[in-house]
């Protein structure tokens, strides 16, 4: 069995969360991820914007503790002795500033989901919240958490490609190639409304993913973009299309691509590097798998847990080769490595950790204020700050 997990186990971390009600999905799966590798406990939520539904949802899941706003619920526990010591903020987009800056201030460690905000504005004053308040602050790329994306960074750290020239990137869906959002879905509805979701669509939704993942493996800064954004479906507010070149520092050139009407795509997220010693290629659909083509040389696929992965993989990796592990398992590993984190501040201590966190969330949100631009102004090249 190949596994980097220290199997035994310390005291749970008291966690509290914001949204998540019933009938959110991504709740559920911050849940799951939390309680994975048994690192943390949910003890209190305010898992609602509507208190008879915040009560019902913390009811069905045996929550004690139950807030029917974030504020009350910041205020109350960190007067606890019991009291909660992180929170998973899984809000739609717009909510994430004001309920994270609550509980930063009181010095609890907060888990947001991505991305980071709504709006660059309110990611620059997230950064400047986290900066004051000295807790903990992790964004749940969780595609970061795949032992076969820690493998490929791990490989581009090594030099086994070389030089990085190119980085293509791809996200494309085909859940919103119709109207959803007039169709009572709840997840479209939000995710297409500017006051929620922010100024980008699709880019927010899913290439602020892609451009993570980018950036994550190759370790390149983007310097510059020019985005092309498009709303194909008649009277859609928001992107749900677009094309993106990227200009990275050392002269790396790099394409993105991310549409949530592309019939016939589920989640396929895909990543190919190139240098000028080799390629990397991996798809988020088949996770396990990562192809190495050294220049001259025969493809080769190194699979988690098999002949060729390395410590980087082994470290996040649970059960033998041959195993699925996926989704669930990426957000556990930035879970359990934001519990490490946790209990290292809580000891003095100071760890190494990938963890994607306030600068990758600025980052992000960067990105999409550049890709809004852009496209408003034909594709004109745009400065990353």
């Amino acid at each position: 069995m190949v596994t980097g997990r220290d199997e035994s186990r310390g005291r749970r971390i008291r966690l509290g969360m914001v949204g998540g009600g019933n009938d959110a999905f991504i709740g559920g799966v911050h849940r799951i991820a939390a309680r994975l590798d048994d690192r943390f406990e949910l003890v209190a939520g305010a898992l609602s914007s509507t208190p008879e539904k915040a009560r019902a949802s913390a009811e069905a899941l045996g929550l004690a503790r139950s807030y029917d706003d974030f504020k009350a619920m910041a205020q109350r526990e960190a007067q606890r002795k019991d009291g909660i010591e992180a929170v998973s903020i899984v809000t739609p987009n717009h909510v994430h500033y004001a309920a994270a800056r609550e509980f930063l201030k009181r010095g609890i460690h907060v888990i947001c989901d991505k991305p980071l905000t709504s709006t660059l504005a309110d990611a620059k004053k997230m950064a400047k919240a986290v900066e004051h308040s000295g807790a903990l602050f992790v964004l749940t790329h969780n595609y970061t958490g795949y032992p076969m994306v820690r493998q490929a960074r791990e490989m581009v750290e090594s030099g086994a490609i070389g030089t990085i020239r190119v980085v293509q990137v791809e996200y494309p869906q085909d859940w919103l190639t119709e109207a959803q959002e007039g169709a009572g879905l709840k997840q479209a509805e939000w995710r297409t409304d500017p006051a929620r979701s922010g100024a980008g669509g699709a880019v927010g939704d899913i290439g602020t993913h892609a451009f993570n993942l980018a950036g994550f493996v190759t370790g390149l800064r983007a310097e510059r973009l020019a985005a092309d954004l498009q709303a194909f479906v008649p009277g859609r507010r928001l992107d749900d299309n677009g094309h993106i070149l990227l200009r990275y520092e050392g002269g790396a050139r790099g394409m993105l691509w991310c549409s949530q009407v592309a019939p016939g795509n589920e989640n396929a997220l895909r990543l190919r590097v190139y240098g000028d010693k080799g390629g990397l290629e991996w798809a988020q659909e088949d996770p396990n798998l990562l192809w190495h083509t050294p220049l001259g040389e025969p493809k080769r696929l190194i699979t988690r847990g098999g002949a060729g992965a390395g410590d980087a993989a082994a470290r996040v990796s649970r059960i033998p080769p041959g195993h699925p592990e996926g989704y669930l398992e990426g957000f556990a590993n930035l879970y359990t490595e934001a519990a490490d984190l946790i209990e290292a501040a809580r000891t003095g201590k100071t760890i190494d950790t990938l963890l994607p966190g306030i600068t990758d969330g600025l980052a992000g949100m960067q990105f999409v204020d550049a890709c809004v631009k852009s496209s408003k102004q034909d594709a004109k090249w745009i400065d990353l700050d």
